[in-house]
């Protein structure tokens, strides 16, 4: 699947955090604890210009526990502080400001021996479209102060939100890479949502979840659509299978698995089918 996709905003967006940069304490990187790796822009290792940084495990309450932990493990050891959080309903958001200081406690000691206690850290926001940024904000922050939309690419400009006295955030526009060199990373950010469906085949982008699912989380394809998974079914098959569960069968008996295709991809974004990861530290 050929998926290109880069709004002349995110260029924008890249030169505003380089411009920025140099004014910041610390980084905080939001990921989708599903797709750790497909949801990191690759040029932040570069923009961050070797800022502290705090890695926010986003959408843990969807992702693998035993995952996460890896991952967890992962940034650990690359000198990130983490930490999970599940934006949406708020849990884990509430650790944010004490990470952030516990990652700058010795610059902030530094700040107080020069008789700078109390001044304010400022740390940047950033993260790909559709990665909870916003509502991630929003919960820290106490109040709505980013817009929060399930759409990509929503928020256009740069926007300070204070958390308290001394903490202060620059919320960023979503920034993503001009191309997809590997499918598998556009492939994931497609099926959680970071690409917009306008631009997908849509059946064909379900065909390909429900087999990686009937591979690696196939008990759970069988409990929500109480079908069979046979060792040489094609995703296309599998598509069909929960179709005719579903009752989504056609004049002639044809199934409309394009209908199917649309609430595979639903159920799969809102947490109805389980808690997958669809990838892992070893894909590095």
């Amino acid at each position: 699947m050929n998926i290109q996709w880069y709004p002349g905003h995110m260029t924008k967006t890249r030169r505003m955090v380089a411009e920025q940069m140099k004014h910041m304490d610390a980084v905080c990187e939001i990921l989708d604890a599903r797709i750790p790796l497909s949801s990191r822009n690759p040029d932040v290792e570069e923009l961050t210009a070797g800022k502290p940084r705090l890695v926010v495990l986003n959408r843990a309450d969807q992702a693998d526990p035993a995952a996460t932990k890896l991952w967890r493990d992962y940034f650990a050891g690359k000198g990130c502080a983490v930490i999970e959080t599940s934006a949406k309903e708020g849990r884990g958001t509430e650790r944010f400001a004490g990470a952030v200081r516990e990652l700058l406690r010795e610059k902030l000691a530094a700040y107080a021996q020069r008789g700078q206690a109390g001044r304010v850290v400022r740390v940047m926001v950033l993260g790909i479209p559709n990665v909870g940024k916003s509502t991630f904000i929003n919960r820290v922050a106490g109040r709505k102060t980013a817009k929060a939309e399930d759409r990509p690419g929503v928020t256009r400009a740069k926007q300070w939100v204070v958390v308290d006295r001394g903490l202060e955030l620059l919320d960023t526009p979503g920034i993503l890479w001009p191309r997809f060199e590997d499918e598998q990373v556009g492939l994931h950010l497609a099926y959680t949502g970071a690409v917009k469906d306008e631009v997908m085949d849509v059946e064909e982008l379900s065909c390909r979840l429900i087999a990686y699912l009937a591979e690696h989380y196939g008990e759970a394809l069988v409990q929500r659509y109480k079908i069979e998974i046979g060792p040489e079914d094609t995703g296309y098959e599998l598509l069909e299978k929960a179709g005719r569960k579903r009752g989504f069968v056609l004049r002639g008996g044809e199934i409309d698995t394009e209908r199917m295709a649309k609430i595979l991809l639903d159920e799969f974004r809102g947490g109805k089918l389980g808690r997958f990861t669809l990838e892992m530290p070893e894909d590095v």
